[in-house]
């Protein structure tokens, strides 16, 4: 077995075990319900003004620090701050900033668990966009930083948040579905984004040095500037933007930690030459589970598929069930008998609007889960996406995305 082999065993066979060993977040002062709570953000882009929108809509919070490397990015977001929120280029002169109760972190990628660490050890509490982390071996390393800083920490996976995903949760647990041995998610969609062109990026303005940080040094490209998801220096591509979302709702639903073994197909079909992830991909993740009254564990397939040239199916999860199957996605869930079955009828349809959208108004996933952070935070208690969740969703897309590059079977052994 390789050391890679040996070092992932090790780690994903700890992650479980650390994560239930960290003790409850302890502040060093609750923040009251009647309290302002001041936000610093942290990477201003589109992703982060979108959340800010929501932010303002949760009481006693003030948006009073922003950071970003672009400056237009900053000035976009002095729009929907506080009037007086003080700007900063570095994020750790933001860190040091002792009014800062609680950071938001929306930056790319690579740069999320270095800033959610430096953050926790600043006394800082932290939401962060998913993925949680870009490289597996860091998610040992963040794990280790909430032990000992003891902060709370919600990952940007908002389904956990959401009251539909919730009820479809106690759906599951209450055994409605009966055996699951299946579990589909799609992300599809049918998008331009991949042409190249003028990207309208002002380099004179943007501090691309400080952009890059722990990625490897190289010349300016404003096309990587804007599709940084794209490119294996900071992101990962579909399955750590997009899949991730959809493998923490399986692994939070069927309480399940890591597949054992990943198979990955991937191609360019749009984005040939532009993209160095694939805009096409299908991975399919083997999971071991104990089914509820069985007596041994058996496999469990968990398949995945993403593009970026044809959008049916949208973005949707569905658990496939002897007695049942349930349909999910962010504005609402179907429970589907088998023909044998039947079930109630206010049980069938949860939710209203287009199926698989990626954005809902009702539920509002970004406000519900900002919401929770915030009151997590004030009751000093763990928000509905912790870390270790955060870390071992990751996990699964980083496997499914060794499989991939690596063109062969991956396995957890």
């Amino acid at each position: 077995m390789s050391s890679a082999s040996h070092s992932r065993r090790g780690f994903l066979t700890t992650t479980t075990a650390a994560a239930s060993a960290l003790a409850l977040p302890a502040s060093a002062e609750a923040i009251g319900a009647n309290e302002r709570l001041n936000i610093g953000l942290i990477g201003t882009g589109g992703r982060c003004r979108h959340l800010m929108q929501a932010l303002a809509k949760v009481p006693n919070t003030r948006m009073m620090a922003l950071c970003d490397v672009y400056e237009p990015h900053m000035e976009q977001a002095q729009k929907l701050a506080d009037p007086k929120a003080t700007t900063y280029r570095d994020y750790h002169e933001l860190l040091r900033n002792k009014d800062v109760h609680a950071v938001l972190i929306a930056s790319p990628d690579h740069w999320h668990v270095p800033m959610t660490i430096d953050a926790m050890a600043a006394g800082k509490d932290v939401y962060v966009e998913k993925p949680l982390t870009h490289k597996l071996e860091e998610g040992r390393r963040i794990l280790d930083a909430q032990a000992k800083h003891r902060k709370i920490v919600q990952v940007g996976t908002q389904q956990r948040s959401m009251t539909h995903i919730i009820r479809a949760k106690e759906l599951v647990a209450a055994g409605r579905l009966g055996a699951v041995h299946k579990v589909h998610l799609t992300w599809n969609r049918n998008s331009d984004r991949v042409r190249r062109g003028p990207q309208n990026v002002d380099q004179k303005r943007l501090d691309w040095k400080r952009f890059l940080g722990n990625a490897p040094e190289q010349p300016f490209d404003d096309y990587k500037f804007r599709n940084w998801r794209w490119f294996w220096d900071f992101g990962n591509g579909i399955l750590t933007d997009l899949m991730v979302h959809w493998i923490d709702v399986a692994h939070w639903i069927l309480d399940l930690q890591s597949p054992v073994r990943a198979v990955s197909i991937g191609s360019f079909n749009t984005a040939q030459g532009v993209w160095q992830t694939p805009d096409t991909i299908q991975t399919l993740l083997t999971y071991r589970r104990r089914q509820p009254g069985a007596d041994a564990d058996s496999d469990l397939q968990v398949y995945f598929e993403g593009t970026f040239c044809n959008a049916y199916r949208g973005a949707m999860i569905t658990f496939m069930g002897s007695q049942a199957t349930l349909y999910v996605d962010r504005g609402r869930f179907e429970l589907i008998p088998e023909p044998r079955f039947q079930h109630k009828p206010e049980e069938m349809i949860l939710g209203t609007g287009p199926r698989g959208r990626d954005f809902y108004d009702r539920p509002d996933g970004e406000l519900l889960h900002l919401t929770n952070w915030v009151d997590s935070i004030r009751n000093n208690r763990q928000p509905s996406a912790p870390i270790s969740a955060g870390v071992t969703a990751a996990a699964a897309a980083h496997l499914g995305n060794e499989a991939y590059r690596q063109n062969r079977v991956a396995e957890q052994k």
